[in-house]
């Protein structure tokens, strides 16, 4: 078996499985077996896989197809440019994740001191820090989803100060520029209709806060003041379906410049609001 063939041959098998991408990830795991970068594939097509690459590759290839996302079989997503390891521990880091980075350089590019609420994998705590040179704070319920994000920032060389606790009830008035959050949001009547990649592998505490999908943004918003110091910024992650309910969170005179950004795709994925109190 070549590597061209193996190409092939895994390729084939997920296409008729309906996996998207089918190529793409073929080589991403035959890579992953054989520990080269995706560039080896098209500069020895004609190599004979040894054995142990060949067994991992069909044991990925078999992985991802009872629904394994590629990146737990890979342990490991790019964010904003940073490889992140990643384990069935946390939610995996997306693309659409990054507009919160993105609103959080533009709207308080002078932050000092940040929380991220709910961390995960640590990818917002760790590219803010990186990005601002602040002291970031993160906190996560999931003692397992801390670890993988304190290993991120050991391997990223990040100085990010993480806590195991509910929401923010580790920190104390902590005077604030900016509070993040990629909170879980979606109501629990949606898990159904969740492709089986996220239903059944992501896990459920990133995923579903409750029956509305609102319940961590009511939290955030309710302990905000309690953590920003006049002047300063609170801005989540929101599902297509939040905003309405974000805003109106955000909307009494403690709040000013609200402000709502869309992705790519026009959806709306970002509020941000400012504490002046």
């Amino acid at each position: 078996m070549t590597v061209e063939s193996a190409l092939r041959q895994g390729s084939r098998l997920l296409e008729e499985a309906g996996i998207p991408a089918p190529r793409l990830t073929a080589e991403v795991l035959l890579c992953h077996a054989l520990r080269r970068e995706r560039s080896y594939l098209y500069s020895h097509p004609d190599e004979e896989l040894a054995h142990n690459p060949w067994l991992h590759f069909g044991r990925y290839l078999h992985e991802r197809l009872k629904g394994k996302p590629t990146q737990y079989i890979t342990r490991k997503q790019e964010f904003y440019g940073r490889p992140f390891r990643v384990t069935p521990d946390v939610l995996i880091p997306r693309p659409e994740t990054e507009h919160v980075v993105e609103t959080a350089l533009r709207l308080a590019p002078h932050a000092r001191r940040i929380l991220d609420v709910g961390c995960g994998s640590g990818a917002i705590a760790v590219t803010l820090q990186l990005e601002t040179g602040g002291a970031v704070f993160a906190t996560d319920i999931s003692d397992a989803a801390v670890r993988v994000a304190r290993e991120n920032a050991r391997a990223l060389g990040a100085n990010v100060v993480f806590a195991v606790c509910d929401v923010a009830s580790a920190i104390g008035a902590a005077g604030l520029d900016l509070l993040v959050s990629n909170p879980p949001y979606i109501p629990l009547e949606e898990e159904h209709g969740l492709q089986r990649e996220i239903r059944d592998h992501e896990p459920r505490v990133a995923l579903f806060p409750g029956p509305t999908g609102l319940e961590m943004y009511e939290r955030l918003a309710a302990d905000a003041p309690r953590l920003l110091k006049p002047g300063a910024w609170f801005m989540a992650e929101i599902g297509y379906r939040q905003e309405t309910g974000v805003r109106a969170l955000l909307g009494g005179p403690a709040w000013c410049d609200l402000e709502t950004v869309h992705d790519l795709a026009g959806l709306p994925r970002v509020i941000a609001a400012r504490y002046a109190p």
